[in-house]
């Protein structure tokens, strides 16, 4: 097979507020379930206003997902309830793995100009491990490996471009997580595994792909396929690629929880204020 992917879906990021009043754009999220499965929602956070993120995320609880942050701009101090805590900044990504259930809070810091900016991805977990033992996993940008293509530079969070490895591996769907940065006019192939749900968010200038323009801050879900062919606009672009493992299953969303039964929610919930959330 050789076919290139086109667009299946283009949709627009919105703004909107999370956590104790964090301005972001919301790229994709509940109203897209099973869409991009097994990625659950994606955000595009942060401002020039130290006063529009702040507040930060105060504590909260995930169970039954993985929620990966990629800091471009500022920092993010984290810490959560089995005594794990620490700071990521610029080109630093925490992986998250809540699985049984786990406390948390994400307290943002702006740089020395006052600006904090990110991405944080949510990926669902399979059933058979929503209730693994929670994990995290803090890797630094000296750690994530850049491969050059032409004049184009991809960063390597997950999976395997040309060779190069991520360094987040042992992950159930599989996920590739790339950041690319093409200058203007630039061509660029991209491998993509068949059966593999595969989006691009572009949050810097814009490209065309499958002769469809995608523009800053919008997301392109993309068909089946292997491959995905890329050009870069006339100011060149940034942009974000993920394919993943879909899981074809139930999905049953109540906030910062994702279970596959209304019943294993109810359980969730009762268990926070039971507190017995923690195992």
């Amino acid at each position: 097979m050789d076919k290139a992917r086109a667009v299946q879906l283009l949709l627009s990021s919105t703004p909107s507020t999370d956590g104790a009043g964090v301005r972001l754009h919301r790229v994709f999220g509940y109203h897209q379930i099973n869409q991009f499965d097994p990625f659950l929602m994606l955000d595009h956070f942060g401002d020039d206003d130290p006063a529009n993120f702040l507040p930060g995320f105060p504590w909260h609880p995930h169970r039954g997902i993985e929620t990966i942050t990629y800091m471009q701009t500022g920092s993010a101090e984290h810490g959560d309830s089995i005594g794990n805590s620490g700071v990521i900044g610029p080109g630093d990504v925490q992986w998250m793995t809540a699985g049984s259930g786990i406390l948390h809070q994400e307290m943002p810091k702006p740089d020395a100009k006052g600006r904090m900016y990110g991405f944080q991805l949510w990926t669902n977990l399979p059933a058979q491990q929503k209730m693994m033992p929670p994990r995290y996993r803090d890797v630094l940008a000296k750690d994530i490996p850049e491969h050059q293509s032409g004049n184009s530079r991809i960063k390597v969070i997950s999976g395997n471009f040309a060779g190069t490895q991520g360094p987040v591996r042992d992950i159930v769907t599989d996920p590739h997580y790339y950041i690319v940065n093409m200058p203007a006019s630039e061509e660029l192939k991209l491998p993509v595994h068949q059966d593999y749900t595969c989006f691009i968010y572009c949050y810097e200038g814009s490209l065309l792909t499958d002769n469809q323009e995608v523009k800053d801050h919008q997301v392109a879900l993309m068909t089946d396929g292997d491959h995905l062919l890329i050009k870069a606009g006339s100011s060149g672009c940034g942009f974000l690629f993920l394919m993943g493992k879909a899981l074809h299953e139930q999905v049953a969303w109540g906030g910062p929880i994702v279970m596959n039964t209304r019943e294993e929610l109810r359980l969730a919930f009762k268990e926070l204020d039971e507190g017995t959330f923690i195992k």
